[in-house]
C-alpha cells in the first residue's frame, strides 16, 4: 500500500507513452547524474551580481603574516645585546662601543656572516654563541617557511581563478594580467634594491673604512651572501653602526630577490598547468576510467 502511494506521488497521472518508451540510440552515450551529491548544489548557477570568484574572501589576502618573524627577530636582538653586553670582556677582537659591538656580534652571528673580527674567548661565550647561532638560523628558517607559504598560496589563488574563468572571462583575464605584472614589478623592485645595497655598501667601505674599491666590492659580496671570509670587515665605530642596519637589510633583500624569482618561475608553470586543464578535451580513456561499475555508462 505504501509502495503504491509513493509511486503516485512521484509519477504523473498520465505519463506520455512516447517518453517512457523512448530509448537512446545505439551509438549515443548515456550520462547519468551522480547520486552522491545533491542536485541543488551541482546545478547552482553563479550569481550575476555577485563576485565572479566563489569564496573569494578565502583568498583575498594571500600574503602570510610576517609579524611573528619580526617579533622573534626583535626579541632575539634584544636578548642578544643584553647577554653579550654582559660578557663583552670575554670576546676577543677589535672593540669600539660595548652596546654597538654586542648588537654587531648578534647580527653577524644570526646571518651566519661570521667575519671573525669578534670571536668568543671563553667557554661561556662559546656556548652562548652556539645557542644564538642555532636560534638565529631557526628565525631565518621560519622566514623561509613563511616565504614558501606565500608562494604556495599565490599558486592556489592563480589556479582557483583559472578554474572559474568561465564565469566572467573578462574579469578573470584582467585579474590574471594584474597578478602577472605585480609579480614582475616586485622582482624588478627587489633587483633594484639589491643593486642599490651593493653600491651603497661598496662606496661606504671604500670611503669610510678606507678599503680599495675591489676589496670593498669583495667584502660586500662576501657579506650579502653570508660567506664572511673575515679578511675584510667593518672595523670602525661608524662602520659597525652602518653594518648593523646594512647587513640585515641586504641579506633580506637578497632573499626576497630569489623568492620573487622563484615566484615568477612557479607562476609560469602553474599557468601552463591551468591552461592545459582548461583546454584539454575528454578522451575515451577518461570515460572508461569514469565507468566505475563497468556498465558502459558514465554516471
Amino acid at each position: 500500500m505504501s509502495d503504491n502511494s509513493i509511486q503516485r506521488a512521484l509519477l504523473p497521472e498520465n505519463p506520455d507513452a512516447n517518453v517512457l518508451q523512448r530509448k537512446p540510440s545505439q551509438g549515443a552515450k548515456r550520462f547519468r547524474r551522480c547520486r552522491s551529491a545533491p542536485r541543488s548544489e551541482t546545478d547552482e548557477k553563479p550569481q550575476e551580481n555577485g563576485s565572479s570568484l566563489p569564496a573569494k574572501e578565502l583568498f583575498s589576502v594571500v600574503r602570510p603574516s610576517f609579524r611573528l618573524v619580526g617579533f622573534l627577530l626583535f626579541l632575539y636582538l634584544l636578548v642578544g645585546v643584553v647577554v653579550f653586553y654582559l660578557v663583552m670582556d670575554q670576546l676577543s677582537g677589535k672593540r669600539t662601543n660595548r652596546v654597538l659591538d654586542a648588537l654587531y656580534f648578534c647580527i653577524v652571528t644570526m646571518t651566519s656572516v661570521g667575519y671573525g673580527d669578534l670571536v668568543p674567548n671563553s667557554d661561556t661565550t662559546k656556548l652562548l654563541a652556539c645557542v644564538f647561532v642555532f636560534t638565529g638560523m631557526a628565525i631565518i628558517a621560519l622566514f623561509v617557511s613563511k616565504s614558501a607559504d606565500y608562494l604556495v598560496e599565490k599558486q592556489e589563488v592563480l589556479f582557483f581563478k583559472a578554474l572559474h574563468m568561465n564565469m566572467k572571462c573578462g574579469e578573470a583575464r584582467m585579474l590574471r594580467q594584474i597578478e602577472t605584472n605585480k609579480t614582475k614589478y616586485k622582482f624588478y623592485t627587489a633587483a633594484l634594491l639589491l643593486v642599490t645595497a651593493i653600491v651603497v655598501g661598496t662606496v661606504f667601505l671604500w670611503k669610510v673604512e678606507k678599503l680599495s674599491l675591489v676589496d670593498s666590492f669583495y667584502c660586500v659580496c662576501a657579506t650579502i651572501t653570508t660567506l664572511g671570509y673575515g679578511d675584510k670587515s667593518f672595523s670602525s665605530q661608524l662602520g659597525r653602526t652602518f653594518a648593523v642596519f646594512w647587513i640585515i637589510t641586504s641579506t633580506i633583500i637578497l632573499a626576497l630577490f630569489f623568492m620573487y624569482l622563484a615566484e615568477i618561475y612557479t607562476e609560469r608553470r602553474q599557468k601552463m598547468l591551468a591552461k592545459w586543464v582548461l583546454t584539454r578535451r575528454v578522451t575515451t580513456m577518461d570515460l572508461e576510467a569514469a565507468d566505475l561499475d563497468n556498465d558502459r555508462k558514465v554516471g
